[in-house]
């Protein structure tokens, strides 16, 4: 049901942010029935919010010839807006994000009321336990343990909403574009929603007012700790446990660093659930993992929860996988599924641009593509690559991106170097910086005694990496980590389009060997 004008100023007013709202006369009873911070999402009946440091005049001119009915912003823009506009309905308000946030759950009819939504967040692991409980909801769907409806998901791969299918810009988006997304969602007849929730998204409201039937702490390490981002790891680490103020029902990983605090914050919600694959943890763990084998990219484990203990197979490699295939069977357990559920999902799980692998007949070179971009997901990957190719000469191509994380170049080349025979740092995501600064950054915090190669251009990189490959007499794996699924590189403040990884890398083998495979 849309709710009007004068309801969307008592909303604002009642959470003490309404300044002042002008031009209503005529025009409070105006029907509301979306928010928009993009003038090219821009409708009829929407609330179009100005807001940023690159906003500009023209996108409120393209809103409003859009069909939007007013417009939302803080006092000052508000007052500089006004006058070029002085007919058009204006909520003016002390703290844009927050109105923002609590206008666009208003303006989409809370559809969170009509899904379960499940939240994921964590240094590191959000997109890959996000598709697996994915495949375990889906196949739960298709045994009728669940509603038989696709599960929406929105992380830092893929949006898909029932609506809309894209790749990610955003881990998690602006509040405007989450609701948009969660009323799709549940104007499609889907019924579940899992998504990635970003510590800038809790920090700077985005998920302001969402409410989250289940919330799963996975870890937490150094990132994001920039004056761009989070000006401390303190600032940092609240703002991940922010995401179980909103949460009916914890998921808490044991192996997280800082658990005491972890623990304290997840049990204020109305139940928690804990999990852990450490022999140490099996008196207090609720979902508990033994057992533990892997074989030719394949792992497989024994679960036990309060409800249920069995097997369960794990297509993918490394022992951080299996922590995050059991917060995906904890938030299972918490959402009343069971071991057949469970398995059937994990056994056809798969996550793109994590752990992926192109190998030629010879096993001569296996290139291995994957996410990993900050210390704690690096310290994870190469030790798992080295127990998998135990005598393997590892070469490994990387980047920092610009403008953000800046602690990676640092962090990056230290992790890698005890596995790598030689890194190739090269471009990702620049920004506005240049390359050539980051890449030397880079070289210049590279432990002593492993070799480093600086290539600019990515491609040009990863040719680089397959001539020496093949170069090498014995067996060689190629590590291409960082960007993965992305197709877009963050340049000089553009997107610019960029080929994939797994693409890039399965051509140029192919001049080598034709008969590649992926997968």
């Amino acid at each position: 049901m849309d709710i009007t004008l004068n309801q969307i100023c008592a909303l604002l007013e009642g959470e003490g942010l309404l300044v002042r709202a002008t031009g209503l006369d005529g025009a409070g009873d105006a029907a509301v029935c979306g928010c928009d911070c993009d003038s090219r999402k821009a409708a009829p009946g929407h609330v179009f919010v100005c807001k940023g440091a690159a906003f500009k005049a023209d996108y409120l001119d393209l809103a409003l010839e859009a069909g939007c009915v007013a417009y939302l912003a803080e006092k000052s823009l508000a007052d500089e807006l006004a006058p070029a506009h002085p007919q058009v309905p204006c909520l003016a308000c002390s703290d844009v994000r927050r109105a923002m946030a609590y206008v666009s759950a208003a303006a989409w009819g809370h559809p969170d009321e009509r899904l379960e939504v499940i939240g994921l967040t964590g240094t590191k692991g959000k997109s890959s336990t996000a598709y697996m409980l994915r495949s375990i909801l889906d196949a739960a769907a298709d045994g009728g343990a669940l509603p038989a409806s696709k599960t929406a998901l929105l992380g830092s791969i893929e949006t898909f909403d029932g609506v809309e299918r894209m790749e990610s810009v955003n881990t998690t988006p602006e509040s405007p574009d989450l609701w948009r997304h969660l009323a799709n969602a549940a104007g499609s007849g889907l019924t579940r929603m899992v998504m990635e929730v970003s510590s800038q998204a809790l920090k700077y409201d985005r998920v302001l007012g969402l409410g989250l039937d289940v919330a799963a702490f996975l870890n937490i390490g150094t990132d994001h700790i920039s004056p761009l981002e989070h000006p401390t790891w303190e600032d940092y680490f609240e703002s991940k446990l922010r995401i179980f103020d909103q949460a009916r029902v914890a998921v808490v990983n044991l192996r997280s660093d800082h658990l005491d605090e972890v623990l304290a914050r997840a049990g204020r919600c109305e139940r928690l659930l804990t999990c852990s694959s450490e022999a140490a943890d099996e008196q207090r763990a609720d979902v508990w993992a033994t057992d533990l084998a892997s074989a030719h990219g394949r792992q497989t484990f024994r679960v036990r929860t309060p409800d249920w203990e069995g097997p369960v197979t794990l297509p993918m490699p490394g022992r951080f996988n299996v922590d995050n295939a059991l917060v995906a069977i904890a938030v299972a357990c918490a959402l009343g599924l069971g071991h057949e559920q469970v398995a059937a999902g994990l056994a056809r799980a798969a996550v793109p641009g994590r752990m992926e692998l192109v190998t030629t007949p010879d096993h001569k070179v296996t290139g291995i593509v994957d996410f990993a971009h900050n210390k704690m997901s690096f310290a994870n990957f190469f030790p798992a690559v080295r127990r998998e190719f135990p005598s393997a000469h590892v070469i490994s191509v990387f980047g920092a991106t610009g403008d953000k994380g800046l602690e990676r170049r640092e962090e990056l080349p230290a992790e890698a170097a005890p596995f790598s025979d030689l890194m190739i740092f090269t471009k990702d995501d620049p920004g506005f910086e240049r390359t050539e600064d980051i890449c030397a950054a880079m070289v210049a915090a590279t432990p002593e005694g492993c070799a480093t190669e600086v290539v600019l251009d990515r491609v040009e990189a990863i040719d680089r990496a397959v001539d020496l490959a093949y170069e090498h007499d014995g067996e060689c794996v190629i590590c291409l980590v960082g960007r993965a699924t992305q197709g877009l590189m963050h340049e000089g403040g553009k997107l610019v389009p960029y080929p994939l990884d797994i693409d890039l890398l399965t051509t140029s083998i192919a001049r080598y060997d034709k008969d590649v495979s992926r997968g």
